[in-house]
């Protein structure tokens, strides 16, 4: 295979990526339009992030040991048709409980997705260009996060169902893209045919005590990441009097913009830095940390605007430094047959 195709490898899936967080992302940009309509309680908005949440958590692991046993670009290209149909028949929901079903289905179909993604790029890419070409792939999604952030514009124009519609169409064409070029690593195919039990590959994970630190970093993470994504947009039409689309806009494009270049730097960083120091990628991490987590408190006890725009750049920038060096730092810990489901974990 050409040393270029590790290149286009990753571009052929930043779109996947981009659908992927816009896909899910965009629902929380028309949650006053959904409520106005489907005439539902703060609780039940609520449940339709953390509906996807619990199933796209229980599924994970699974999802990646699914991809490291039966080939993840199988697992790509599935994962991508069935959450973009998912995704319009969002579009067609006429009550609440279909509208929860919709978003339950999603986390099964979007849980197959990115550890299979970042397995097949780490396999192609060596240590020296890994964290860049991880960071170039998940610079789609803060680019579908963005995107997202763009519901509440295109809601108040067309109506909430719209942009599922699109999203979903798009996305079940370009899963023909996938199914044409993208292919698993050569060294892939041996890692299948070993047949380890999924019971077998946990067990192999959880005895590394790294590894189990890492999942805990990323854990307590996920905590916030989530409820910014799910709350920001209401946060902000609620406490500083925003539009909705102002609101929409403010809480995507400065923390995914900043978390673009984040990625980007945090990529190279890492990459040149661990040519001579092997802990570089994860000091790299600490960095980004040590930078969002008194950012997002600013965020959550400022009342000026002046204050809360800078915030949620450096939060951006921070989160950027951590997620390019995730998958590069599982590298360092665990075997490569089990790459997708440690991501998974």
């Amino acid at each position: 295979m050409p040393g270029s195709y590790k290149w286009a490898l990753v571009a052929l899936l930043w779109v996947v990526a981009l659908l992927n967080y816009v896909d899910r992302q965009i629902i929380f940009s028309v949650l006053p339009l959904l409520q106005k309509e489907l005439s539902l309680s703060n609780f039940q908005l609520g449940l339709l992030g953390t509906s996807f949440l619990w199933v796209y958590a229980v599924l994970s692991p699974l999802g990646g040991y699914v991809a490291d046993r039966f080939g993840r670009r199988n697992v790509i290209l599935i994962s991508l048709a069935v959450w973009s149909s998912v995704t319009l028949l969002t579009g067609y929901s006429r009550n609440y409980t279909e509208l929860l079903i919709a978003r339950g289905l999603m986390g099964i179909s979007e849980a197959c997705y990115l550890p299979a993604a970042l397995a097949v790029i780490a396999d192609y890419h060596a240590p020296d260009t890994r964290s860049r070409a991880i960071g170039l792939h998940q610079s789609g999604l803060y680019a579908g996060i963005a995107l997202g952030g763009g519901g509440g514009w295109m809601g108040e124009q067309f109506g909430w169902r719209f942009a599922f519609l699109i999203l979903g169409v798009i996305g079940i064409v370009y899963a023909a893209v996938v199914a044409l070029f993208v292919k698993d690593a050569p060294q892939t195919a041996a890692h299948q045919q070993e047949r380890l039990p999924f019971s077998a590959a946990m067990a192999g994970l959880l005895q590394s005590r790294p590894f189990l630190l890492l999942v805990g970093v990323n854990t307590l993470i996920g905590v916030a990441y989530w409820c910014v994504y799910t709350w920001m947009a209401v946060y902000l039409y609620e406490r500083f009097q925003m539009s909705l689309t102002l609101a929409g806009f403010s809480s995507t494009f400065y923390i995914q913009a900043a978390s673009f270049c984040g990625i980007l730097l945090g990529g190279f960083l890492a990459d040149r830095w661990s040519q001579s120091n092997p802990r570089a990628k994860a000091l790299t991490q600490a960095i980004g940390l040590a930078a969002a987590g008194p950012a997002l408190f600013l965020v959550g006890a400022t009342s000026a605007r002046w204050v809360l725009l800078p915030c949620l750049v450096v939060f951006g920038l921070g989160r950027g430094f951590f997620d390019c060096n995730l998958m590069p730092v599982a590298c360092q810990l665990i075997s490569p047959r089990l790459r997708a489901s440690a991501y998974g974990c």
